[in-house]
């Protein structure tokens, strides 16, 4: 039963990779640029559900105290979408 609720409470971090798996494919195969902001946009998602879930249901998610990581993710997101939009092509 503990491993079944511990499977339960990664979904945060099991979202957050496939989003930035989507992006690194949009990379890849299409547009670097609109990869680039897809996978900046993981770690706001990242960054969101830290600020809202619990610690338990954080899961992997959870390194530090909420307001650590909720600042480094957005900082994180932020950083790599300006810099995705700022190189030239």
């Amino acid at each position: 039963m503990a491993g079944e609720a511990q499977r339960r409470s990664q979904w945060p971090l099991a979202l957050t990779l496939l989003v930035a798996l989507t992006g690194l494919v949009v990379i890849w195969f299409y547009n670097w640029r609109n990869g680039v902001l897809v996978f900046a946009a993981s770690a706001g998602l990242a960054a969101v559900l830290r600020a809202t879930l619990s610690d338990t249901a954080a899961g992997l998610l959870r390194v530090r105290g909420r307001m650590f990581d909720t600042a480094f993710l957005f900082l994180t997101a932020i950083a790599i979408a300006v810099l995705g939009l700022i190189v030239p092509n």
